[in-house]
C-alpha cells in the first residue's frame, strides 16, 4: 500500500513505465503529468522511437531509459548527451527486468505488447511491486507460473485493461468474496469494425481496414485482434486468471457504444457495471490509485449526448460464424495447462501474416484453430518453458501458414 509521512503529504511513489512510447505508455505519463507531487517517474522503456523516448526523458527526468533494440541505444545516448540530461541508458532484455525489480521501485505499469513483457513481469511479480498490468501474455501465457510468481513476490495485481479495470471496479474490494457472492462475469466486447458486415465477404478485408476501429484508437496489432475478436477471446483468458471464476462464469456480450466497459452478475441476479468514456487514463488513474480515485484527465460521459445502448449475443446476427476466434477462449481454457500459450502464439503469428499480406483475414481463424489441433502441450514450470512452448507453438502456425 502507499507510504504515506502524513495524510496530506504521501512519499512519491516511483513508477517504472515498460513500454512508456506506446499507447498505454503515452497515457500513463499523460495521467502522471497531472500528479506530480504523487509520482516519480524511475525508468521508462521502449523498443525503437528514439525520438519520444528523448522527448520524455527530457520532461520526466528518470534515473534509467531502457532501448531494447542496441542501435536505437546508442542513438538515444548520444541524443541524451547532446541534450545534456543525466540518464542511464541501458538495452536488451535484462535491463529490462532490472528496473521491473529495482528496490527503489514503488509501481511498475507493464505495457509492453507480446511475449517480451513475460520476464519483466514476472520479474516485478516477485519483487513484490504493485504491478499494473496492460500486458496481456503475463497472464495468457503465463497463467498460473506467473500468479505463483505473484504469490510468492507478495504483489499486488492491477488489471489496466479497460475491461477487467471495470470488472474490478465492479467488485467487492475483498477477494475472498468473489466466488460467494459473484454468479458470473460479463466482459463487453465493441464488436469491432466488422459487426454488422457480410461473413462471406471477411476475405475480402485489408490490413488498412481491419485496423480502422471505431471507438478505440490502438496499435495496429490489437486493431486486427478487435476486429476478429480474439482480443476478447484472450482477455476471457485472463479474466480466468485475475479473478478466479472457472470458464463457465465467464460471458461475452457485443455492446457497440463501448459505453459499459463490462459488468458482474451477482447471486441475487443484480448487475454492476463501470461506465466511462472510452478512454485509458481512466483505468490507468485507477490503477496508480488504487484503492483511492484521483483526476485521469478524462471527459466525464455526457449523459445529454450519450445515445441509445443497444447489445446483442454471441450466437445471434451471424457473429458465431463472423467471430469464431472468440470461442477459442474456453476451449483453451478447457485443454491442458499452457493450451492458451499456443493459442496466442498462434495468434500472433496469423495476425503477422496478415498484416504482411501472406494470409487472408478469414485465415487467421484457421491458423488459430489448425495449431491448436497440432500441438498438445505439457504444462510449463517456469519462464523458460513458457518461451520454449511459446517458440514451438510459432513455428508451428508457421508451419500451417504454409499449408493454407
Amino acid at each position: 500500500m502507499t507510504k504515506q509521512t502524513a495524510s496530506h503529504h504521501p512519499m512519491r511513489q516511483r513508477l517504472t513505465i515498460l513500454g512508456s512510447t506506446g499507447s498505454i505508455g503515452t497515457n500513463t505519463l499523460d495521467v502522471v503529468a497531472r500528479h506530480p507531487e504523487r509520482f516519480e517517474v524511475f525508468a521508462l522503456s521502449g523498443a525503437s522511437q528514439v525520438d519520444l523516448m528523448l522527448q520524455q526523458c527530457a520532461q520526466f527526468k528518470p534515473q534509467v531509459a531502457v532501448m531494447v533494440h542496441p542501435e536505437a541505444a546508442k542513438q538515444l545516448q548520444d541524443k541524451v548527451r547532446a541534450e545534456g540530461l543525466a540518464v542511464e541508458v541501458r538495452s536488451g532484455a535484462q535491463a529490462l527486468d532490472d528496473i521491473a525489480a529495482h528496490p527503489q521501485v514503488d509501481m511498475v505499469m507493464a505495457a509492453i505488447v507480446g511475449a517480451a513483457g513475460l520476464s519483466p513481469c514476472l520479474a516485478a511479480a516477485r519483487s513484490g511491486k504493485r504491478l499494473l498490468l496492460a500486458n496481456k501474455e503475463a497472464l495468457v501465457v503465463g497463467a498460473e507460473v506467473f500468479l505463483q510468481a505473484v504469490k510468492l513476490g507478495g504483489a499486488t495485481l492491477l488489471p489496466i485493461d479497460s475491461e477487467h479495470s471495470a470488472i474490478f471496479q465492479s467488485l467487492p474490494e475483498d477477494p475472498n468474496t468473489w466466488d460467494a457472492r459473484v454468479e458470473k462475469i460479463i466482459l463487453t466486447a465493441s464488436g469491432g469494425p466488422f459487426r454488422t458486415r457480410d461473413v462471406a465477404s471477411l476475405k475480402d478485408v485489408t490490413p488498412e481496414q481491419a485496423c480502422a476501429h471505431p471507438n478505440w484508437v490502438m496499435g495496429r496489432k490489437i486493431s486486427v485482434d478487435s476486429a476478429t475478436m480474439m482480443n476478447k477471446a484472450l482477455e476471457v483468458i485472463e479474466a480466468r486468471y485475475l479473478f478466479g471464476l472457472p470458464p463457465e462464469r465467464l460471458e461475452v456480450v457485443i455492446h457497440p457504444q463501448s459505453v459499459i466497459h463490462s459488468m458482474v452478475q451477482y447471486r441475487d441476479t443484480s448487475v454492476v457495471a463501470q461506465l466511462g468514456t472510452p478512454d485509458m487514463r481512466v483505468p490507468i488513474a485507477y490503477g496508480l490509485s488504487w484503492p483511492e480515485r484521483m483526476a485521469s484527465g478524462s471527459q466525464a460521459l455526457d449523459f445529454h449526448a450519450l445515445s441509445a445502448m443497444t447489445f446483442e449475443a454471441l450466437d445471434d446476427h451471424g457473429h458465431a460464424e463472423r467471430f469464431a476466434g472468440i470461442h477459442l477462449a474456453w476451449e483453451a481454457l478447457r485443454g491442458p495447462q499452457g493450451t492458451t500459450v499456443v493459442l496466442n502464439a498462434a495468434n500472433e503469428i496469423a495476425v503477422d501474416a496478415f498484416l504482411n499480406k501472406r494470409i487472408r483475414f478469414d485465415q487467421i481463424h484457421h491458423v488459430n484453430l489448425g495449431t491448436l489441433s497440432r500441438l498438445t502441450p505439457h504444462a510449463p514450470a517456469d519462464l523458460n518453458d513458457l518461451l520454449a512452448l511459446d517458440q514451438e507453438s510459432r513455428t508451428v502456425a508457421d508451419q500451417v501458414i504454409a499449408q493454407l
